[in-house]
C-alpha cells in the first residue's frame, strides 16, 4: 500500500517516514497530479457564477495529495538523499513543471479568477483580498496572458530550468562528499582543539581509516580553517571548499549556471519584464533592482572604510606575528580568531564548554516559552526519516496542541551543507478545523564524540536561534489559507523573525537559561557575556562587505536581458563584479569560485534576493530596539510581535504588518548603530 494515497492516520497526521520507500514516490506523484487536475477541472466546469469560494478557495484547497508527496520528497532530497532519490528528482521534475504550467496557463481557470478579481474587493477580509490578488498575479506572472506559442516556450523553459537547478545541487553535494583530508601524523594537527581532533578521529574510524579525517562539512571545515597552524593545509582545504563544482570534471557547474541564468532571463523577457531581477523584485518589499542597489550602495558606503581599516589591521597583525607578507583568504579566519582572542580574551574554545547542544536546545525552548507561552514535549512515538532526528510536540500554556517540531542537527553524506528551516505541513483552516503545522530545522553541528558531548561554537548557537526563529514563524501561524501561512511571505521579510531571535544570544538573562559548563554546571561568567557583546562588532565591516559582495554577485547574474547576456565568457561573472566594485581585499584565488556552489541563488529561492539578509537586518535591529526598550522578555512586546508578524504570515503586505507592530517604518540607523558603522 502506497502511504501517500490516502490522508495519514498517524497521531497528528504526520508523515509516516517508516512506511515510505523510494518506490512510492513516482506512482504517488503521478496519481497526485491526476487528482489535482481533476480538482482543477471541477472548478473550471462548475456552472455556477464564479465566486471567491468556488474559485479561489477551491483552488487553494486543490492538490492535497500532491502536496503530501512533494513535501516529503523534496525535504528529504535535501536532508537525507541518495543516488536513487536524485534520479527520482530528475524524473519527476519535468512532471511537476508541466503540472504547474497546466494550472498557471489554464485559460478557463484564469478566466474564472479574473471574473472574481474584476468584481473588486468589497466584502472581503484583508486576508481574502491578499489571496485573490496573489492568485491573479500568480497567473499573470506565470504565463496566463501569453499566446499558445509563448506558453509552449515557457513550459519548455520551466522544465529545463527545474532540471538544471536539481543538477546544480547534486553536483555541489557530490563535490563536497568527494573531498577528504586524511592526516596521519600528530604534527599535522598543530593548533587544533582536542574536541576537533577527537571528532576527526571518530570520522576516520567510521570510514575505516587510520588517522584524523577532515571534510568540507561545516563542523569539520570551519574549525580546521580557524585553528590549524599549518598554513599549507589551510590552503589545501580552503581551495577545495571554495572550488566546489568548479573543477574540470563531470560535476562542474559553470555551464549549469549559464544555462539557469539564460533561462531565467529569457523567461522574464517573455513575461514582459526587463530582467529576472525585475521579475523577482516586483513581489518584494524592495520593489525593483534600483532600490536594491541603492540600499546595498548605501551600506557599502558606510561599511567600506571600516572594512579597509580592518583588513589593514589584520594584515599588520599577521605580519607581526608570523611575518606574513600577503594575507590570503585561507589566513583570514585563523588570524581573525587569534586577534579576537588577544583583543577580547575570548575565543570559541573558551566558550564552547558552555554551549552543550542539549542545553542550548532547552534554552531556545525556554526562550520561546517566556516570549510566546509555548513548551516542547519530546515524542518517541512519531516516525522520523533518520535516527538523528528528534520530534517534539509543541503546546501552549493551556496544553493545547500547537505544532510538531522536527530537529535534525548533525552532518551526514546524504545531507546538504548549511542550515535551514522547512515545513512538512503548513497551518491552515480546513473544514473549520485548525490544521496545525509540522515544522523542521536542519543543521550541521559538531557531533558528540565518545568522550565529549556536542559542544557548539557561539556562531552555531546563533545559527540554532536563527533557524528556530524561522520555525516559530511556521509554528505560531494562525491564518486561514496555507499559501499565506507562516513563512509564506516576501523573501526580504522572511528573515526578520530568524535574525531577530539571534539578538537574545547576546543577552545575559537569556544565556543564563542554558549557557552552563557541561562538566561543572557553572553558569557562563558575566565577564564572558560582556566579552561576547564587546566582540560583537569585531571585523563587522569586512563581514558586511562580504554580504554586500554576495548580494551584488547575485544581482550581477540576474540584471541583464537575455539578448544582451554574454553566455560564453571564460570568466565567471562574479570575479568581474567583485573586482570592479573593489569588494575583495584578498588576492584572487584562481581555483576558487563562489557562484558554482552558491546554492542560495541557483538551487534555493534567493535569486535576485540575497540582499534580503541585510534588508531584514534593518528590520530586526529596529524590532529588537522595541524589546530593549521594554525588556527582552516583555510579554506585551512579544505578544504584539507574535500577533502582527509571526501569526499573521503573509496575510497582508509586510510593510503594513511591521508598522502595526512598531508603530512606524524601520529605521536603518538601528542596524548601523548595532554594527558600529556610525
Amino acid at each position: 500500500m502506497n502511504p501517500f494515497v490516502n490522508p495519514y492516520t498517524t497521531p497528528f497526521a504526520n508523515i509516516p517516514f517508516d512506511k515510505i520507500k523510494n518506490a512510492h514516490y513516482i506512482p504517488a506523484i503521478k496519481k497526485g497530479i491526476e487528482e489535482a487536475k481533476n480538482e482543477i477541472n471541477e472548478i473550471v466546469k462548475n456552472p455556477d457564477q464564479p465566486t471567491f469560494d468556488n474559485v479561489l478557495v477551491a483552488l487553494e484547497n486543490s492538490g492535497e495529495m500532491l502536496n503530501r508527496v512533494t513535501s516529503a520528497f523534496f525535504n528529504l532530497n535535501s536532508a537525507e538523499t541518495n543516488d536513487e532519490m536524485q534520479a527520482i528528482a530528475q524524473e519527476i521534475s519535468p512532471l511537476l513543471s508541466a503540472h504547474s504550467n497546466y494550472v498557471s496557463m489554464n485559460e478557463a481557470l484564469f478566466a474564472k479568477v479574473k471574473t472574481v478579481y474584476n468584481k473588486g474587493f468589497d466584502g472581503l477580509t484583508a486576508e481574502q483580498k491578499t489571496l485573490l490578488e496573489n492568485a491573479y498575479k500568480s497567473f499573470a506572472r506565470n504565463g496566463a496572458n501569453l499566446n499558445e506559442a509563448e506558453k509552449a516556450k515557457l513550459r519548455d523553459i520551466d522544465a529545463k530550468k527545474a532540471k538544471l537547478s536539481l543538477t546544480f545541487g547534486e553536483n555541489v553535494l557530490k563535490e563536497s562528499n568527494a573531498f577528504e583530508l586524511l592526516l596521519t601524523e600528530n604534527k599535522d594537527l598543530d593548533g587544533l582543539p582536542v574536541g576537533v581532533k577527537d571528532a576527526a578521529r571518530l570520522l576516520a574510524k567510521a570510514r575505516n581509516k587510520d588517522g584524523w579525517l577532515f571534510t568540507l562539512d561545516y563542523p569539520s571545515y570551519i574549525p580546521f580553517i580557524t585553528y590549524s597552524t599549518r598554513r599549507d593545509l589551510r590552503e589545501k582545504i580552503y581551495k577545495a571548499f571554495s572550488s566546489k563544482a568548479f573543477h574540470n570534471n563531470e560535476f562542474n557547474n559553470e555551464s549549469i549556471i549559464r544555462g539557469i541564468v539564460k533561462l531565467r532571463a529569457e523567461r522574464a523577457n517573455l513575461l514582459g519584464y526587463d530582467t529576472h531581477a525585475h521579475y523577482v523584485l516586483a513581489e518584494r518589499m524592495a520593489k525593483n533592482p534600483e532600490n536594491v542597489l541603492s540600499f546595498l550602495n548605501n551600506l557599502q558606503h558606510k561599511a567600506l572604510p571600516f572594512a579597509q581599516k580592518e583588513f589593514e589591521e589584520l594584515s599588520a597583525y599577521a605580519r607581526s606575528l608570523d611575518n606574513i607578507d600577503q594575507l590570503q583568504k585561507w589566513d583570514a579566519a585563523y588570524y581573525q580568531e587569534k586577534m579576537k582572542k588577544e583583543r577580547f580574551s575570548i575565543d570559541d574554545e573558551l566558550l564552547r564548554p558552555y554551549f552543550q547542544l542539549e542545553k542550548v536546545v532547552e534554552g531556545v525552548f525556554q526562550t520561546a516559552k517566556l516570549l510566546f507561552g509555548i513548551h516542547f514535549q519530546k515524542r518517541d512515538d512519531i516516525a522520523v526519516y533518520h535516527p538523528d532526528v528528534t520530534v517534539y510536540e509543541v503546546k501552549d500554556n493551556n496544553d493545547k496542541h500547537v505544532a510538531l517540531f522536527y530537529a535534525d542537527f548533525f552532518p551526514r553524506p546524504g545531507k546538504r551543507q548549511g542550515a535551514w528551516m522547512t515545513s512538512f505541513r503548513n497551518q491552515k483552516l480546513h473544514n473549520n478545523e485548525d490544521q496545525r503545522p509540522h515544522v523542521s530545522i536542519v543543521c550541521n553541528f559538531t557531533k558528540p564524540t565518545d568522550t565529549t558531548p556536542s559542544l557548539l561554537t557561539f556562531n552555531e548557537v546563533t545559527t540554532l536561534f536563527h533557524e528556530f526563529g524561522h520555525a516559530l514563524h511556521g509554528m505560531l501561524a494562525a491564518g486561514t489559507y496555507a499559501s499565506l501561512s507562516g513563512t509564506s511571505v516576501y523573501w526580504d521579510f522572511v528573515e526578520l523573525p530568524s535574525q531577530l531571535l539571534e539578538n537574545w544570544c547576546y543577552e545575559k538573562p537569556c544565556l543564563d537559561l542554558f549557557a552552563k559548563h557541561y562538566k561543572t554546571g557553572e553558569s557562563i561568567p558575566e565577564e564572558y557575556v560582556q566579552k561576547i557583546k564587546d566582540s560583537y562588532n569585531f571585523m563587522t565591516g569586512m563581514a558586511t562587505i562580504r554580504q554586500i559582495s554576495l548580494a551584488k554577485i547575485d544581482m550581477g547574474w540576474h540584471q541583464e536581458k537575455y539578448k544582451t547576456l554574454i553566455l560564453d565568457k571564460q570568466k565567471i561573472k562574479e570575479k568581474e563584479t567583485t573586482s570592479i566594485l573593489g569588494l575583495d581585499f584578498f588576492p584572487t584565488v584562481s581555483e576558487s569560485c563562489v557562484s558554482t556552489s552558491f546554492s542560495h541563488i541557483f538551487q534555493g529561492g534567493y535569486s535576485s534576493g540575497y540582499y534580503s539578509y541585510k534588508w531584514a537586518e534593518v528590520l530586526d535591529a529596529d524590532a529588537f530596539e522595541a524589546f530593549l526598550e521594554h525588556g527582552i522578555f516583555d510579554s506585551k512586546t512579544a505578544n504584539s510581535f507574535k500577533e502582527n508578524i509571526l501569526s499573521a504570515g503573509g496575510t497582508e503586505h509586510p510593510s503594513i504588518l511591521y508598522k502595526r507592530f512598531r508603530g512606524r517604518e524601520a529605521k536603518v540607523d538601528a542596524l548601523l548603530k548595532r554594527a558600529g558603522l556610525i
